[in-house]
Order: structure tokens, then sequence, then C-alpha cells
């Protein structure tokens, strides 16, 4: 995993949402007009709350698009993890020219959804799979 790098707003954001949701953040993303938080492995429940009372009140007080991503070790499941409710067909990680590059197959009725308005969402998903698994590149099948 490389050195992640965290902003002042990001630090902020981390503190706040620990302290409205009890649940530890693992990296936080600011991407305009939303926040990217990773959340520590098995803390994804305490991050919502129930009926999603916490992640509810927190997108509140920061009046931005909050997505969570549940951290794992290993890189296929992070992956997984960050397609959220896109379900994915298979993940596969290969070394190509000394860089890893992960496969990704969604359905060709998701594959929209998972690259989002202006690739958004599949270039928030290589950003953070990046930032935690050192993978360079994403591409989907």
């Amino acid at each position: 995993m490389s050195d992640i790098k965290l902003s002042t707003d990001a630090i902020r954001y981390i503190a706040l949402f620990e302290s409205m949701t009890g649940a530890p953040i693992k990296d936080c993303l600011i991407d305009d007009d939303r926040i990217i938080c990773v959340v520590n492995n098995g803390d994804m429940g305490a991050a919502i709350g129930k009926h999603g009372d916490n992640i509810n009140r927190f997108k509140k007080a920061v009046d931005k698009h909050v997505d969570l991503i549940e951290y794992s070790d290993d890189p296929i499941t992070f992956i997984k993890n960050a397609f959220g409710t896109i379900p994915t067909k298979s993940v596969e990680i290969s070394d190509k020219n000394g860089k890893k590059v992960a496969y990704v197959e969604v359905s060709s009725m998701n594959k929209g959804l998972a690259i989002g308005k202006s690739g958004r969402n599949i270039d928030k998903i290589k950003r953070i799979v990046n930032r935690h698994h050192d993978i360079e590149d994403l591409i989907l099948q």
C-alpha cells in the first residue's frame, strides 16, 4: 500500500464522521460534490447506523453526497466493495509490463452505472483502489 496523504479537509471530515458515527475511517477522498470514505473492515454497520441514521446525519452536516467503501486487505474483495451495489461477475488482477491491472467484469446492463456520468464512478474506484492496493489501472469487461 502506498502512503496515503490526507488533505486538511479530509482530516476534518474524518474527525467529524468518527465523532458522529463512532466508526473509524481508514481513508477519505474529497471529489467536488462528494466525499468517499473508506471504513475499516467490520465497521460498515456502525458507519451506516440503524435505518441509515448515522450516514444520513453526516450527509446533512456536510451537505455532500457520501460514498462508503468497506476496506479489505484482499484487493479483489476491496474492488468488489468499491463497486458498492453494482454486482461484479468477476475480478482478476494481473501484471502487465510490471504494473498491476485489475480486470472487472460487470453485466452489460450495469456497465453504464459502473462507469458513471463522465466516467466519475470508475475514476473514483480507480483512485481509491490505487491508493490502497497499488493497482494502477482497472479495466471493465
